[in-house]
């Protein structure tokens, strides 16, 4: 990751305000790791305070050590941490919604709560470029307006996208160099999430 390049882009936004708490989301992947090891480093220097929080979506065997592996690090290297969760599928099924939308809901409205308990300034998401692409692409084959075209936004109320002009391979190229341990996610390669499915067969193509 190019660390002048973030950090550039970071000033330019007013993301990570000087004095401020930033409650970095972790859900222990790549992306998250590398921004919240990426903000801890920065952290001294930019003057601000750096929180973790994570949410268990209750979807997959494995969450339970996703979580213990998040635990593990922020009690290593000394990050406060909230840990929060809620059975995503039953709150799907209940509203007739995707998986995908009902665990964005109930993870942004933990984030949201846990700031307004902190008393955090910024929630620090790990969406990136190609994310940024994805998403502008979904909004088009589902339909939408010149606003759903613009793709996610680097700051939004409180939420701030670090990383949204970072690749991908920069960011596992911080991850190699930095020894970053991460865990990944198999619903990543699931076909049965139409964002893996742009990922994984549509952007090749394209």
């Amino acid at each position: 990751m190019d660390m002048e390049h973030a950090g550039a882009f970071c000033q330019k936004w007013n993301m990570l305000p000087r004095g401020g708490l930033v409650l970095c989301a972790v859900s222990g992947g790549r992306d998250s790791m590398a921004l919240l090891h990426w903000l801890c480093q920065r952290g001294p220097q930019g003057g601000f305070q750096v929180a973790a929080a994570h949410f268990n979506h209750q979807l997959r065997p494995s969450a339970g050590a996703d979580e213990e592996f998040v635990r593990a690090w922020c009690r290593e290297h000394r990050v406060p941490l909230s840990c929060g969760g809620e059975d995503v599928g039953a709150y799907a099924r209940g509203r007739g919604a995707s998986l995908e939308d009902a665990g964005r809901v109930l993870r942004y409205r933990f984030l949201e709560k846990t700031a307004g308990e902190l008393g955090a300034d910024r929630i620090a998401t790990a969406h990136h470029r190609e994310d940024n692409a994805e998403t502008v692409l979904l909004h088009l084959l589902r339909g939408t307006g010149l606003q759903g075209l613009t793709g996610i936004a680097p700051v939004r109320g409180k939420i701030v996208r670090p990383l949204l002009e970072v690749s991908r391979k920069e960011i596992d190229r911080y991850v190699a160099q930095n020894g970053i341990p991460v865990v990944e996610a198999s619903s990543n390669a699931s076909p049965a999430f139409t964002r893996n499915r742009l990922r994984l067969e549509v952007m090749p193509l394209l």
